[in-house]
């Protein structure tokens, strides 16, 4: 056998280990976040809340209680997550948001929302559904038509 060979031997070895522990990695990973998951629906409320604001701001800027500053890992403190401001009853809390509904939550409206701690995972309209203004279009997809 030549070097050659031996060396794509060795590197085909080596990315098959990879992927093999990639597999066993990301197989531990879902079940971390599934028992997650369900912890939140076991602590989740439904509260009434005025939307005041909602923006994407890093953790530091967000006046979130100190207690979510240190336990959040130092990596994602720079990290911008998506914040909405709310009034919850005579309150006014700053509450993070999934990021799969931030776009769904009007501003300036009454909701009825599904929070669990300090994180909301759903968003329902009181009054009817939910009325969010249309995304602005970009530049080239207004000239598509």
């Amino acid at each position: 056998m030549t070097t050659g060979t031996i060396i794509l031997i060795v590197v085909a070895v080596l990315i098959v280990a990879a992927l093999v522990g990639l597999y066993f990695y990301a197989k531990k990973m879902e079940k971390k976040q599934a028992e997650q998951q369900e912890q939140l629906k076991a602590a989740a409320q439904s509260v009434s809340m005025l939307i005041i604001d909602k923006k994407r701001m890093k953790l530091k800027e967000a006046g979130l209680p100190s207690i979510v500053l240190e336990s959040t890992p130092k990596y994602l403190r720079g990290a911008k997550v998506p914040i909405v401001k709310a009034k919850v009853g005579p309150r006014v809390m700053s509450l993070v948001c999934d990021d799969k509904i931030f776009a769904n939550i009007p501003i300036k409206k009454e909701v009825k929302a599904v929070v669990s701690g300090i994180y909301i995972t759903e968003v329902k309209g009181i009054r009817g559904p939910l009325d969010v203004p249309q995304k602005k279009k970009g530049f080239f997809a207004r000239f598509k038509k």
